[in-house]
Formats: structure tokens, C-alpha cells, sequence
């Protein structure tokens, strides 16, 4: 591929996209790498210098102090697809990644079970829409990532009592939701990951006694038989306590539901999340993920690796082309 455009890789974190990169390079895929955290661009210049921009940038980014770089990673995409420069997972997949409300939105106009949700802009008016919902419930802020900033509450007169100590954590927007929780049976969920618009793998996500909202399928690092997975995003001592992973494949019915889900949100790659509830038995659709970190170690956890058939379709969509030997290499230890 020597002398093709580049792909461009737009990210922020430091660590989750190693194994990317590191695929990249031992296929010989030109690529460059964009600091969404400090870039900008000229709204009147001439077609960016790549084949394809590829987005990585992620909405816990404002945990990291870089909130500032979701808006205007908004405005990047906009004007890249404006001026018909290809994004793998563009515009449409960014804002359901940055708006849980919109996620919501989606799975009722799909007509897929999704928790009883109300939608605010101000703290002030949870407690009104809590009359409607039962507890417990949880408070979400609308741009959220990993489960960053998510709070329950077990009652209605400790949702008040939040509220007045001005307790209830903002979002970086200022819209929160407010959610009816239904806990995981087994106390487990479900992750169908996704790519162009097709079931790629599933895994279950044993969550551990007391386990938070915290949850990144890439920062699980330890099997449900004890043994320690291998991850860029989970340097040593980092490893998420008491959660363990597993392989898992859905049913077919729910297979076809992500595969609904990912196409109408425009997800290129992306992971959809799921819970059966204790509450009622019923299936539940909670989140929608387009900031895709697979599964640690993936090879020993689901039987071949993810990012081989992502950078296949990265290659294909910026129309590159790899040697016989590389593509052959590439193909080498997939199922």
C-alpha cells in the first residue's frame, strides 16, 4: 500500500487503541494519528489528506478533562461528511454515543424493550418525573461513557434529599435521565458487539458483590475460570475487582434486535448492551456503544480477534489494497 492516502485514527484516550495501532503496523496499513483532545481544522480548506477518518473519540472523555473535545469533534465530523470525506462511524453514530436520551428515543421508535425513562434538562425536575417511574431508579447524565456519572436511588424520599444538597451529578450537557434500574439476573449483562451492522461476537460481564456503573468490556480482565486476560486498557493493578468475562452467544432473535439497532444508529463498529431483569424476567436493551473497546485478550476469551476483521473493514472502505502475503497473514487465524 505504499503511496496510498492514509487512514486517519481520531482518538483520545492513550491506551485502549494499542491493539489497533499495533495491527495497523504489522499489516503496513498507512495510517496517521489525530489528537481529538487538541486538534483543529480549517472549515475552508480543500479535502483532507487521507482516504478515511476513522472515529475513536469517546464520550468519557470529560472524565479525563477533555470535555471540550466531544462538541467540537461533533463539528469535525459535520464538516468532513460535508465535503464527502468517508468516516467510519460518523455523524449519526457519534450523537447516539453522546446522547443517552437519543439511545432511548431509538429503541422505542424500534419498538425493543428498554427501561421506563423520562428526560430533563434540570435537577429540579426529576422529582416530578419520578412520580411516574417505580423505584429504584437511576439518574444518568445524558453524555456519559462506561457508565461514568450514573447514581441510584432506592427511594423517593432519598432522590429529595440528593437533590436538595445539590448531590445529583451534572452532565456535560445539562440533560439527565432519570431510569427505572432493573437488576441483572444472575448478576450479569450481556454485550452483542457489532460490525457494519452485523454480529461480530457476545460476551457476559459477571459483575462482581457491590460492582458499580463503572463498566468497560476492555478493562475486564479476568476469565470466569480465574484466569488473568492480557489488555492494553488494564495496566497492572487496574483491573476492574470481582468482574470476570465469558464468552456468550445470544439467540437468534436477539442477534437480529442488535443487528437493528446497530444499522439504524449508524454504528460501523459498535457494541449494544443487555440485561434480563430480576424485576419483571424480561429483556432489556440499556445502552448503545459506538466507542467499541473489545473484550480483553480476545483470542482466548471469544476465539479469534476482533481487530484483524476491523482493519479489514477499514482497509475496504478506504479503498486500500494489501499484498497477497499480508491479506493471506490477516486471514490466518480467524475462524
Amino acid at each position: 500500500m505504499s503511496g496510498s492516502r492514509p487512514i486517519a485514527i481520531f482518538y483520545e484516550h492513550p491506551h485502549w487503541f494499542e491493539p489497533l495501532f499495533a495491527e495497523l503496523a504489522r499489516r503496513e496499513v498507512p495510517h496517521v494519528r489525530l489528537d481529538a483532545a487538541r486538534h483543529a481544522f480549517d472549515p475552508s480548506g480543500g479535502e483532507e489528506d487521507f482516504s478515511l477518518l476513522f472515529n475513536r473519540m469517546s464520550p468519557s472523555a470529560w472524565k479525563r478533562g477533555r470535555g471540550e473535545a466531544i462538541f467540537s469533534t461533533r463539528d469535525y465530523l459535520a464538516h468532513l461528511e460535508s465535503r464527502s470525506v468517508p468516516v467510519f462511524n460518523g455523524s449519526r453514530a457519534f450523537a447516539f454515543e453522546t446522547s443517552k436520551a437519543l439511545q432511548v428515543s431509538l429503541l422505542e421508535r424500534l419498538g425493543l424493550p428498554v427501561p421506563a425513562t423520562r428526560v430533563a434538562n434540570h435537577p429540579s425536575l426529576l422529582l416530578r418525573a419520578a412520580r411516574d417511574l417505580h423505584f429504584p431508579i437511576l439518574v444518568k447524565p445524558n453524555v456519559g461513557g462506561s457508565g461514568a456519572g450514573i447514581e441510584r436511588f432506592d427511594g423517593y424520599l432519598e432522590l429529595v434529599s440528593a437533590i436538595d444538597a445539590g448531590r445529583v451529578s451534572p452532565s456535560l450537557d445539562g440533560t439527565l435521565l432519570l431510569q427505572e434500574y432493573h437488576a441483572p439476573r444472575g448478576c450479569s449483562i450481556v454485550r452483542v458487539e457489532t460490525l457494519e451492522g452485523r454480529y461480530l461476537y457476545g460476551i457476559r460481564i459477571h459483575l462482581g458483590e457491590g460492582a458499580g456503573f463503572d463498566l468497560c468490556p476492555a478493562d475486564v480482565c479476568k476469565t470466569v475460570d480465574g484466569e488473568d486476560l492480557v489488555s492494553a486498557a488494564c495496566p497492572a493493578g487496574a483491573a476492574k475487582a470481582g468482574l470476570t468475562v465469558e464468552t456468550f452467544e445470544p439467540s437468534a432473535e436477539v442477534i437480529a434486535q442488535a443487528e437493528r439497532i446497530a444499522r439504524a444508529a449508524a454504528l460501523d463498529v459498535g457494541g449494544i448492551e443487555y440485561l434480563e431483569s430480576t424485576r419483571d424476567g424480561r429483556l432489556y436493551f440499556y445502552d448503545i456503544n459506538a466507542l467499541s473497546n473489545f473484550v480483553a485478550d480476545p483470542v482466548r476469551v471469544v476465539g479469534f480477534d476482533p481487530t484483524e476483521r476491523l482493519v479489514d473493514a477499514l482497509v475496504a472502505r478506504a479503498g486500500l489494497e494489501e499484498s497477497d502475503e499480508l491479506a493471506a497473514a490477516a486471514g490466518g487465524g480467524r475462524p
